[in-house]
């Protein structure tokens, strides 16, 4: 229980549900249930709202859609699960790992993993009255709405090569079916002999609307003025997933397929829900165009079951990790090969500020990582040796001085600074947040650094001065100036202390938003 607590206070959500209907709401209970920190972001208009109920939906039959979505809101927060109404316009993978998710608000959140739920956007035929009567009178799913129009004349707007199946599939509820050719492609001999066995009536010519303009549906009007009766018109939309958020993240789409004809575009995923980007889960219709509200609901706890059992095995990874002890090497190597950048590609600020008016000469830079630092030395004109514990860092700095010009001015060097240490004296040591999660002995290192100054140079050691803010219980104790200083323990006399002193910063929380940050510097020269 205390880790989940820790957990919850450093704003990072475990998994973040985009869209609140029937799918998200079933995976955000389920990942609620699960002890999961979850949020929902939702915009708060379901596709189904002009539907009068829900139904095939066991135990829930004729619920109305909003009071359903409602109820599983409450079920939701009962559970801890978190809700927000807005909209999420963008996402991003991060370096360190998770997901960004934008709101159009301006905010962001962070997650390990994403559930996507979005739905889809119908796209109705141009035909007037059609849109007014969405969701009522103008249907496209027998089993949604069948038994409520059974028994009246109901007319069928064919689509494409399905155009008999439809008629022959709504016929199951009335015995007074009339499917409208309109621009569709001929009917051929065999569909035209199963239609007429079952008594549906085949109307040629292209509709012009419905009748009348306003009110209850009483008849579909021809181009050539006649007027058929009908009280429910059927017709196949056009499916278009909601996408958009998926496409910065590298998701495709398809176009999804019934009996040959495209339905629409949907998002490919397995069948719990995977898309083909790890971390990424999709459920209801963004990726199955032709799922009703309790299969939907049913693929939200399938892809919230896979995205738990998903972070089980990160968590056991890293757990596994922690226990057994990792070398410096391994440590960096690894952090260092999880993206093709870590750092900025700028110096840093403050050592700039600090050495910038000191006459060029010779340079030992400590845990250089990516090389800015020393590139800058070396093209202030000081001839630097570079030592890190990352031959994956030294081989992306090497590259790095190669494209400034100053290969030959910088000797890159692996040190495990605890067991090996460059040799020689130096006009000027520095050592920049020189912080490890691995095991590093730094004050036996800044010992050596001090002893590599050569007389009348310079150290100069960059540190943290205390955790992050956007992380304040982070459990690491690191040294005031003082304490930098008297664990030199540097001869009496020998040295002048130039500069030892706090100073703030400004970084970038994990959540994109702005902060500022305590670190300390010492600077101190050997005197002459």
């Amino acid at each position: 229980m205390d880790d989940k607590m820790d957990d919850k206070r450093d704003g990072k959500y475990d998994v973040v549900v985009v869209g609140g209907g029937a799918a998200g709401l079933s995976g955000a209970l389920t990942l609620s249930r699960a002890r999961r920190r979850v949020l929902v972001i939702d915009e708060g208009r379901p596709r189904n709202a002009p539907a009068d109920g829900v139904h095939t939906y066991l135990g829930r039959e004729g619920t109305p859609p909003l009071d359903l979505l409602a109820a599983g809101r409450e079920e939701v927060t009962g559970y801890g699960g978190e809700l927000v109404t807005g909209s999420a316009v963008a996402a991003e993978r991060l370096d360190a790992g998770g997901f960004r998710v934008r709101l159009a608000d301006g905010s962001a959140v962070v997650a390990d993993r994403l559930l996507v739920t979005t739905g889809l956007v119908d796209e109705l035929p141009d035909l007037p009255g059609v849109a007014e009567r969405w969701g009522r009178e103008v249907l496209h799913c027998p089993y949604c709405h069948g038994w409520e129009v059974r028994d009246q004349p109901i007319g069928v707007l064919a689509a494409g090569s399905i155009a008999a199946h439809q008629a022959l599939l709504w016929r199951q509820w009335s015995d007074d079916v009339t499917l409208f050719t309109h621009t569709a492609p001929p009917l051929g001999p065999q569909d035209r002999a199963r239609l007429a066995a079952r008594g549906v009536t085949v109307v040629e010519g292209r509709v012009a609307g419905l009748s009348p303009d306003s009110g209850p549906l009483t008849g579909v009007t021809l181009e050539n003025g006649d007027v058929v009766p009908c009280r429910a018109f059927v017709v196949a939309p056009r499916f278009t997933a909601r996408s958009a958020l998926l496409a910065g993240l590298g998701v495709e789409t398809a176009e999804q397929l019934m009996n040959g004809h495209v339905m629409g575009v949907h998002v490919p995923a397995d069948p719990a829900g995977a898309t083909g980007v790890p971390g990424v889960w999709v459920a209801g219709n963004v990726a199955n165009l032709g799922e009703n509200v309790i299969g939907a609901a049913a693929a939200g706890v399938r892809a919230a079951a896979a995205i738990n059992a998903d972070l089980i095995e990160e968590e056991t990874r890293r757990a596994v990790d922690a226990a057994a002890p990792v070398s410096g090497e391994q440590f960096w190597d690894d952090r260092y090969g999880q993206s093709e950048r870590i750092w900025s590609g700028n110096p840093n600020a403050r050592l700039v500020e600090e050495v910038a008016d000191l006459a060029p000469g010779t340079a030992l830079e400590l845990g250089c990582g990516e090389g800015a630092d020393a590139v800058w030395l070396a093209r202030r004109g000081w001839r630097v040796t570079a030592a890190d514990i990352s031959g994956v860092a030294l081989a992306r700095a090497a590259a790095h001085a190669a494209d400034a010009g100053v290969a030959e001015r910088v000797d890159w060097q692996r040190h495990d600074l605890a067991e090996s240490f460059p040799e020689g004296e130096y006009d000027l040591v520095t050592a920049s947040y020189l912080h490890s999660p691995a095991e590093l002995s730094r004050e036996k290192v800044l010992r050596a650094a001090a002893a590599a100054v050569a007389p009348g140079g310079q150290l100069l050691v960059l540190g943290h001065a205390g955790p992050p803010p956007w992380q304040p219980d982070a459990g690491v104790e690191l040294p005031t100036p003082r304490q930098v200083l008297d664990a030199l323990e540097l001869a009496e006399g020998e040295w002048e202390v130039l500069r030892a002193e706090e100073f703030e910063r400004a970084q970038t929380a994990p959540d994109g938003t702005p902060a500022v940050r305590v670190d300390n510097v010492l600077r101190i020269r050997r005197r002459g």
